[in-house]
C-alpha cells in the first residue's frame, strides 16, 4: 500500500476554490467561455478590474491549467486567451452555481449589502 501525500488528502472543494477563488477568476471563466478573447476585450467586459489584477489572475488560471495563452507572431503581437479542456470542464461545474445565483438573486441582494461587479 502506498502512503498518501498531503496533496492526495486535499478536499476536492479546496482544490476548485484555489483555482477560481478571488474576486475576478469566476468572472474571467465566464468571459473566456465565449471563446478566444484578447486582453483588452476581457478588460472591457469586466468593468472595474485593473490591468495588473487582470494579468495576475490570467497568469494564475494559466498556471492551474484552465486557461491557454496563445501568442501570435505578428506586429504588433497579438495574444488571445481561451479555456483549456480542463477549464471548460470546470466552467461546466460552475454552471449550477450560476443558476443558483440567478434563482436567488433578489432574495440574497435584498438581505445584504452585496456588491455585484
Amino acid at each position: 500500500m502506498q502512503a498518501m501525500s498531503d496533496t492526495d488528502q486535499t478536499c476536492g472543494m479546496s482544490i476548485a476554490i484555489d483555482v477560481v477563488g478571488g474576486k475576478w477568476k469566476m468572472h474571467l471563466m465566464w468571459v473566456l467561455a465565449e471563446g478566444p478573447v484578447r486582453f483588452g476585450q476581457i478588460r472591457r467586459k469586466l468593468d472595474g478590474v485593473s490591468e495588473k489584477v487582470l494579468a495576475e489572475n490570467l497568469r494564475q488560471l494559466e498556471a492551474s491549467g484552465v486557461v491557454h495563452r496563445e501568442l501570435y507572431a505578428e506586429v504588433p503581437p497579438r495574444v488571445e486567451y481561451s479555456l483549456t479542456p480542463l477549464g471548460r470542464s470546470l466552467n461546466e461545474a460552475l454552471e449550477p452555481l450560476e443558476a443558483w445565483g440567478d434563482r436567488h438573486r433578489d432574495e440574497v441582494l435584498s438581505r445584504a449589502d452585496v456588491e455585484v461587479p
